[in-house]
């Protein structure tokens, strides 16, 4: 099992639907909702620190700042 998977994300701070960590590509992580489409924004990341900056891309979208899809963004 991948160690990000088993960080705590809460339930999106815009609908409440489900957080998912997303990888992209082994080059950069961000937290997106499920149900609405809300994310954090894409931190890029090298190897050696993968689980750091996939612990501050949880945490930025525990606290709720995240971006909101939508008419004006």
């Amino acid at each position: 099992m991948d160690p990000i998977e088993m960080i705590e994300l809460f339930d999106c701070p815009i609908c409440g639907g489900p957080g998912v960590m997303f990888d992209e590509g082994g080059w950069a992580l961000n937290v997106q909702c499920c149900d609405c489409g809300a994310h954090t924004a894409v931190a890029t990341y090298k190897p050696e620190n993968r689980i750091e900056i996939a612990k501050a891309v949880a945490q930025t979208w525990n606290v709720g700042k995240v971006i909101k899809p939508g008419i004006g963004d």
